[in-house]
């Protein structure tokens, strides 16, 4: 039997980026002979359109490029996410990297200028506080063998 696998949505090709669209940078088939597939967008699920004004991460507030703060948005579909995880008995996660909700590692800084620093994004750090080991698309290779 498959284990399922939380996985960011717009990395199955789903237009649910904030700029309306997918970052299919992976190949779902391969995926899929080791896992069940559990597409999520925490920030969907949070209430956001598609597409959005762009938001970063700052300190513990998520905000808009345009100042409005999200913060609530992101841990609503945090918490959905990490509900659907619980439901479906997922233990692990692959994430888009970066992102203000999934990055792991490494989130955008908050000053809109394509700078990063070290942290992780509100979903990701939920899952991973509630032991869900969380992966980047980058790391593929290493979710694929990992028992």
């Amino acid at each position: 039997m498959k284990e399922n696998l939380l996985i960011s949505a717009c990395l199955l090709g789903i237009k649910c980026r904030y700029d309306g669209r997918s970052v299919c940078k992976i190949c779902p088939e391969r995926l899929c002979e080791k896992y069940n597939l559990i597409p999520i967008c925490p920030e969907i699920y949070g209430g956001l359109p598609t597409p959005r004004v762009p938001s970063e991460r700052v300190g513990d507030k998520v905000v808009m490029k345009d100042g409005k703060d999200v913060t609530e948005n992101f841990a609503v579909g945090a918490e959905a996410a990490l509900k659907l995880a619980e439901i479906n008995g997922c233990k692990k996660a692959l994430l888009k990297e970066k992102s203000p909700s999934c990055g792991k590692g490494e989130i955008y800084d908050g000053s809109f200028t394509g700078t990063l620093t070290e942290g992780n994004g509100v979903c990701a750090e939920l899952l991973i506080r509630s032991g869900i080991s969380v992966y980047g698309e980058s790391e593929i290779e290493k979710i694929l063998t990992d028992t």
